[in-house]
């Protein structure tokens, strides 16, 4: 019961859609007919409006980092449960028809939530390869499938497959990305689409 009440917060909270509210509430329309349609910080970001992508991006990532602590205090042991719906409710949040983001900003929560050794190689991966590349899906893949190998190489090795689980599910969100990226026309951040 505890494993289900953890995916349960972890659901709920995962499922909080703070880049549509934070565009609905400031007048900058609705997320989902902007750019990719997404509802994460880079598409945010294509509304023009920096400090609200920056505002997303730390509310996503809290989210996962809030549900994996709480469920920490509450149900000790459940919180790869709570990782894991935390990210499923983030990317398919039941209010939004199960069509939310892509799980990248929720992961580093959950992630750093379950050892912040390993949330710092994310955070690490997720920002250098940004800074190399520009290009926001090919850092948050990277960054992702960073963390199962950290926690492999860092001593926690109980997260790993759960970590597994996600990063497979971050790059399967991908997938219209990947594509984009083998032809050459993945768009870079601060570019014009």
């Amino acid at each position: 019961m505890e494993n289900l009440y953890a995916a349960i917060i972890g659901y709920a909270l995962g499922s909080i859609p703070f880049g549509l509210l934070l565009t609905r509430l400031t007048g900058a329309g609705d997320l989902r007919s902007i750019g990719s349609g997404n509802i994460g910080a880079t598409n945010v970001l294509r509304t023009g409006r920096k400090g609200l992508a920056a505002a997303t991006l730390l509310l996503d990532l809290g989210k996962g980092l809030c549900a994996v602590l709480l469920v920490r205090q509450f149900f000790p042991g459940a919180e790869i449960w709570a990782a894991l719906a935390t990210v499923i409710g983030h990317c398919f949040p039941v209010w939004l028809g199960f069509r939310g983001g892509k799980g990248v900003a929720t992961a580093m929560g959950v992630v750093t939530g379950l050892g912040w050794p390993m949330g710092l190689v994310y955070a690490v991966v997720w920002l250098g390869m940004l800074a190399v590349t520009r290009i926001s899906s090919l850092a948050g893949m990277c960054a992702a499938v960073s963390a199962p190998l950290a926690a492999w190489a860092l001593g926690y090795d109980a997260y790993a497959p759960v970590l597994v689980a996600i990063a497979a599910l971050v790059i399967w969100l991908h997938r219209a990305n990947i594509a984009r990226l083998r032809n050459g026309d993945e768009p870079k951040v601060g570019s014009s689409k």
